[in-house]
């Protein structure tokens, strides 16, 4: 059975609930697994369809898309697979040999459901603080209990959990998941940026001279503490701390977050760019920074962190935030307690340490920065030894 599989162009199914034009870690990490499957194996997306009709798929993989009822109000819509002849038609002409989801609803439920019809090995990967996410959207601790009791049992009916890091296997222990989780970090595809005037220009572009660079990238919305963030610059501005801020990404609290710069007048400081596609343009903003600036008590294991590890650019946590496990401070990033004012120090503090500061700079880069191309590579072994785990298994059911 293992010559025949690697004889065998694999075929594997990724399942995620939001996708494409939406952005976000998730939406990013399924999209570097699909690219970098996709010179191994045959590799399918199964996702919702887009709000933005005008939408064009332009991915170098199989996307198939299901019917949506969107939620008002939200980013996010509820994809309805259940109710839509097509996309039942494409999964079941899929043939996958493995399924993996990213996400516990409609979608990554119909991976699973597939996978048990089909006697094929489902593994899923535990992304996301769901239980924060359920309080936050009723404001109920028993309907957070029961929506998390219903997420469980999808990811309890996989064979295999993936933890995105240590600290989220923990959390996900604390959810009722049944057995440990296996720890598979995320990645960048982002590389080094070595161009030297193309980083020159970008700083010339934005009038960077001798004062310090901050950045964050990603979803404009509060529980990413953006305002914390901007709270502490302002008390840098105060104390005649020299910096621009840039902060790249959108989101729900986008407007908000521009209106409270204007509030605080520092336009002259902060800035805010939007939402940057451009890889290597995105890689410049990284290089240029002195810091990134990720206080977000939300996320649990971001690929922002590790993007800006691959500029050699260091990261400031929160203290007992699940995104900084693995991190030490003053060795390959920096922590501070949950404070503005504290925050803000912190920030000071990190700058008036020259010594320490360049070795935290090459710490985060030869220790955190792991590559897409090494890390999906390793999967899709991990992959080939499951599914002849399970042939086997099948065979030997079979004979009694």
């Amino acid at each position: 059975m293992k010559n025949e599989i690697n004889d065998k162009k694999l075929n594997i199914g990724l399942f995620i609930d939001a996708f494409f034009p939406m952005i976000d870690g998730v939406v990013n990490v399924v999209d570097n697994y699909a690219k970098q499957l996709s010179k191994y194996a045959n590799v399918t997306v199964f996702t919702v369809r887009s709000r933005n009709k005008k939408y064009v798929e332009d991915r170098p993989y199989n996307v198939v898309r299901a019917k949506i009822f969107a939620v008002p109000g939200l980013d996010y819509d509820l994809g309805m697979p259940q109710f839509d002849s097509k996309f039942k038609k494409k999964l079941k002409e899929a043939n996958l040999d493995i399924v993996h989801i990213h996400s516990p609803f409609s979608i990554g439920k119909a991976g699973v459901k597939y996978a048990k019809k089909h006697h094929i090995p489902c593994i899923a990967t535990n992304h996301s603080q769901y239980k924060q996410d359920f309080y936050k959207a009723t404001k109920s601790k028993l309907i957070t209990k029961i929506l998390l009791g219903k997420i469980m049992k999808v990811f309890n009916a996989c064979d295999e959990n993936w933890s995105v890091n240590g600290e989220v296997a923990r959390i996900y222990d604390g959810y009722g998941l049944k057995k440990p989780a296996k720890v598979v970090n995320n990645a960048t595809d982002l590389q080094l940026l070595t161009d030297v005037e193309y980083i020159n220009s970008l700083k010339k572009q934005n009038n960077i001279n001798d004062e310090k660079v901050f950045l964050f990238v990603g979803r404009l919305e509060k529980l990413k503490n953006i305002f914390f963030t901007l709270d502490a610059l302002e008390l840098l501005k105060n104390q005649g701390f020299k910096f621009k801020m840039f902060f790249i990404g959108s989101g729900q609290d986008e407007e908000k977050l521009r209106a409270a710069v204007n509030e605080k007048n520092m336009q002259d400081c902060v800035k805010l760019l939007g939402r940057i596609s451009d890889r290597k343009m995105l890689a410049g903003y990284y290089n240029i920074a002195d810091l990134f600036l990720f206080p977000s008590l939300y996320d649990c294991a971001s690929l922002v962190q590790i993007e800006a590890a691959s500029q050699k650019t260091p990261t400031i946590f929160i203290k007992g935030a699940a995104t900084c496990d693995g991190i030490i401070d003053n060795e390959n990033g920096y922590l501070s307690e949950n404070d503005v004012d504290k925050f803000a120090n912190r920030i000071i503090e990190i700058f008036n340490n020259d010594s320490i500061y360049k070795k935290v700079c090459e710490n985060c880069y030869t220790k955190l920065y792991k590559n897409w191309e090494m890390q999906v590579k390793q999967a899709f072994e991990y992959y080939k030894t499951l599914i002849e785990k399970n042939f086997e298994k099948q065979k030997s059911t079979h004979r009694q």
